[in-house]
């Protein structure tokens, strides 16, 4: 069976590992989840990220964070899916939870946040919302 949509399926493995309290989650690797996991290192919401060769195909295994027991990302949602996807202008981006969560945008300058699409004055796809 294909996968229509494996950003979502990324997001939807990070968020049940942390669920249940995993340390580490896999799955297959591309250029576009590599791109979102080092977002994610970045903003402090993983604590690493690596990919491992598993029989000939790539596999992207990540860290997860825990604070005080709590998992650092408290919601992760995928905004533009396949079916309708979220285009948004340099003034349209949106603000997640105020500023205090991250937006990850696909731009024509590469996968960057909310903020740093802002400041190089590009829009792109919103590809999910972090908190």
């Amino acid at each position: 069976m294909t996968m229509t949509d494996p950003i979502a399926d990324y997001l939807t493995r990070i968020r049940n590992a942390q669920l249940v309290k995993m340390e580490r989650v896999k799955c297959p690797s591309s250029k576009i989840k590599v791109a979102i996991s080092r977002l994610l290192l970045d903003e402090g919401y993983i604590s690493g990220y690596e990919v491992k060769d598993n029989d000939g195909k790539p596999e992207l295994e990540v860290a997860l964070k825990y604070v005080n027991g709590r998992p650092a990302i408290e919601e992760i949602k995928r905004v533009s899916r396949p079916g309708l996807r979220a285009y948004r202008g340099k003034g349209e981006l949106p603000e997640n939870r105020a500023g205090l969560g991250t937006v990850i945008v696909s731009t024509h300058l590469g996968l960057m946040t909310g903020k740093q699409a802002r400041a190089a004055g590009v829009g792109g796809e919103v590809i999910c919302t972090v908190f």
